[in-house]
């Protein structure tokens, strides 16, 4: 499959940005095969995510070598009885164990569901449909952060906390149901504090992306079938947009709303179904 550089570096922003913003990346590559005419291919869609893996890794960098290095003394504390304390004492220790423990529901449901959720892809009317949903979790989460008054600190956080939000994060695999939307809106639905909520749901984005990207690494080898320089030209683009991406969204949510965000599903969504009627 030929796609040019232009196609490739549009798919690779779009990817990168809306991996990160909360309204739907899957959503918005199956949105833009059908507007660029560019056949999806599993491969190059690979790559755009392996590209905002890059992204998200470069960006917490510190974070992640401190949670690695804080898992593995963890690990050392359980013969000592010291494993509770440990996490209290250590804030990494905990992110590492929560981000542990979050990804599970997402890595069960995607063994279990995987034709499932595949052939939801290839229908746009689910996806509108799904995305709509995502607009009503960004506006409840939202109404409901603004009514939590004493919100919950990386040191009050629990492993129900983690849990749950893995859920939302499982549920998320169906396109049109944002990853980072629904991860964000379950931390303010649980009254999380609004950096601790974003800062999360990115870094739970890690293994999630990494597990998709090996289930599907054996179809990376038909990457080769498409033109070099678009795979590239997409690659890096991903990874552009989406460490900007994530730069925004932990300043945004701190200092203003998802509301936006809201709106732009429920416009987009039933504009895709309605769309896809007429035409």
């Amino acid at each position: 499959m030929e796609i040019s550089i232009l196609d490739a570096i549009i798919l690779g922003i779009v990817q990168g940005l809306t991996e990160f913003l909360p309204v739907s990346s899957s959503a918005h590559l199956v949105f833009m095969h059908e507007i660029t005419g560019v056949e999806p291919s599993l491969a190059f869609d690979t790559m755009l995510h392996i590209g905002t893996l890059v992204a998200v890794i470069a960006y917490f960098w510190k974070d992640i070598v401190h949670m690695f290095r804080s898992f593995f003394f963890s690990l050392m504390d359980i013969p000592r009885g010291q494993f509770r304390k440990g996490l209290q004492e250590d804030q990494f220790k905990k992110l590492a164990w929560f981000v542990i423990i979050g990804s599970i529901p997402a890595g069960i449901a995607g063994i279990l569901f995987k034709d499932f959720f595949e052939g939801l892809f290839s229908n746009v009317i689910a996806v509108g449909l799904f995305l709509i949903v995502t607009g009503f979790l960004l506006w409840g989460s939202e109404m409901m952060s603004r009514s939590v008054l004493d919100k919950t600190s990386l040191k009050e956080m629990n492993v129900k906390n983690s849990l749950i939000v893995g859920i939302a994060q499982a549920f998320a695999i169906a396109p049109g149901i944002s990853r980072s939307g629904a991860t964000i809106s379950a931390g303010l639905f649980l009254g999380l504090e609004r950096g601790l909520a974003a800062r999360f749901s990115f870094l739970l984005s890690i293994p999630a992306i990494l597990g998709a990207a090996l289930i599907q690494a054996k179809d990376i080898t038909s990457i080769f079938d498409i033109s070099t320089a678009g795979a590239i030209a997409g690659f890096i683009a991903s990874i552009i947009s989406g460490y900007l991406a994530i730069k925004f969204m932990l300043k945004l949510i701190k200092e203003k709303d998802l509301l936006p965000f809201a709106y732009y599903c429920w416009i987009v969504g039933p504009l895709a179904v309605i769309l896809y009627y007429i035409l």
